[in-house]
């Protein structure tokens, strides 16, 4: 058996629909016997190929516990490829890292014909930019995504506190998507300490090829600690509010994270909450749709009273028409 005539085999049975022994003996120009040996060989490689009984003896490709290695042609690898970098400039929750990591296996066994095909592709495709973030280079991502898979030291550009550019030489160890922000967490041998980096702020990335012994996270879980440590480095404003609507409406309005709910009445309550920004404190009491007071931050108070006065602006001389 030659593994051209295997990958042939192969090929034809990944097209979703049964195939009779007879014809696939056809086509691959060899005897019914030798697709039944074929076909015991690719299920010993851990391909689930289904047979059903009759005559012809019909075979089908399943769905199987563990997936096995696919054969794609030129345009459907660059179709993925391109697809998973459409996924990684605008992440979905929950398959973000996930996109990411194929999308770096893919491009390690494209052959440069097809690379070239797939960064012309993404090169001349522009996304629409989100409201609420960067645009993101998928190509930053899998670099970062294959260091990390090889424990690999990078190098790159990074702006410093004071904003002037800096050099860094970086263990990097996990990326952690965070809406249409991505991070890197890793080790910086300069500053010996573990740093978080803007994937988006990250310039003239290069992966060193020196490997590195993995080092130990001062915390479980690698998305914890970026969410700690991003949330102790911004301002966090504290909300209390009376609102004037039942509890239940209230809770309904706002989702989940509501905060800290307190019955006052049957058509009134109290809400705690919290938030790092006065803009999204705002604009989750408009969402309300209700009258409510402001007890504190005092300075909640006043974003409010200079929304209202842009509005008021906004609206021109005269009566409002409700």
């Amino acid at each position: 058996m030659t593994s051209s005539r295997l990958l042939d085999l192969l090929s034809l049975l990944q097209i979703p629909r049964e195939w009779p022994g007879g014809e696939l003996a056809e086509r691959l120009g060899v005897s019914r016997r030798t697709i039944r040996r074929d076909i015991d060989r690719l299920r010993d490689l851990g391909y689930p190929v289904d047979a059903t009984m009759g005559a012809d003896g019909g075979y089908r490709l399943a769905a199987g516990t563990a997936m096995p290695p696919l054969l794609l042609d030129d345009d459907e690898a660059v179709a993925i490829a391109v697809g998973l970098a459409t996924a990684a400039r605008n992440p979905v929750r929950g398959i973000a890292e996930a996109s990411v990591r194929a999308l770096a296996k893919l491009g390690q066994v494209l052959p440069a014909r097809l690379r070239h095909r797939v960064s012309s592709l993404t090169a001349a495709t522009v996304p629409l930019p989100a409201a609420d973030g960067p645009d993101l280079d998928p190509e930053q991502l899998t670099t970062l995504a294959a260091a990390i898979a090889n424990r690999e030291r990078v190098r790159f550009g990074y702006p410093s506190a004071d904003g002037a550019d800096s050099s860094r030489l970086v263990d990097p160890y996990r990326l952690v998507p965070a809406g249409r922000r991505w991070y890197l967490l890793g080790y910086d041998n300069d500053r010996d300490d573990w740093r978080i980096f803007r994937i988006d702020r990250i310039s003239r990335l290069m992966a060193t090829g020196a490997r590195v012994t993995p080092r130990d996270l001062p915390a479980t879980d690698a998305a914890a600690y970026v969410a700690d440590r991003l949330y102790s480095l911004v301002p966090t404003y504290e909300a209390v509010v009376t609102v004037h609507a039942p509890a239940a409406d209230v809770a309904r309005r706002l989702g989940a994270g509501v905060g800290e709910l307190t019955p006052i009445g049957e058509r009134t309550c109290r809400l705690r909450c919290h938030a790092d920004t006065l803009e999204w404190l705002a604009f989750r009491l408009t969402l309300l749709a209700c009258d409510f007071e402001v007890h504190e931050p005092a300075e909640l108070t006043g974003h409010l009273r200079a929304i209202a006065a842009r509005l008021t602006r906004a609206a021109g001389p005269g009566p409002l028409q409700l």
